[in-house]
């Protein structure tokens, strides 16, 4: 039987990405990510915002191209997949569950804020990376020819 274990989050970095090597040389880039989500308190009527954090775990060439392009408060999107695992705290000696995602996609969005762009520009400027393979160069087709490329564009709606 098929399973699927895919998480998708789409939220804020709550700090700047932790970069670091292991002995075989791999890069390994570990960050927050906020996701929040408001509801209306049914007794007081009150907007309740609900944040919830996740540790989100990069490798690779993900792990270099998040350590330098995400930033604190920068939003991003993410996929990955769910880990789970448990260690015992040193100080009370109870066994503490853990949930990690291990992302395979990374999408930057927002501005182009650091990035090099001129200044004032804005809006979405999605930089899509995947752990799966490089970013390959983009290909444009040629527009292909309706027929009504003649026609005026005084369309009155």
């Amino acid at each position: 039987m098929a399973s699927v274990n895919k998480v998708i989050l789409l939220g804020n970095c709550g700090r700047d990405p932790e970069i670091r090597y292991l002995p075989s040389g791999q890069a390994v880039a570990n960050v927050s990510i906020a996701t929040s989500t408001r509801r209306k308190d049914r007794t007081s009527g009150e907007m309740i915002e609900d944040t919830q954090w996740h540790r989100v775990t990069f490798y690779d060439r993900l792990a270099e191209i998040a350590g330098e392009y995400v930033k604190k408060g920068r939003p991003i999107y993410v996929e990955g997949r769910l880990k789970y695992g448990s260690y015992t705290d040193k100080t009370t000696g109870v066994e503490k569950n853990t949930v990690d995602i291990i992302a395979t996609e990374l999408q930057l969005l927002g501005g182009r804020e650091g990035l090099g762009a001129p200044a004032g520009e804005g809006g979405v400027a999605p930089q899509r990376a995947s752990a799966a393979s490089p970013p390959a160069a983009p290909q444009r087709a040629a527009p292909a020819k309706s027929g009504f490329d003649d026609m005026d564009d005084d369309i009155p709606f």
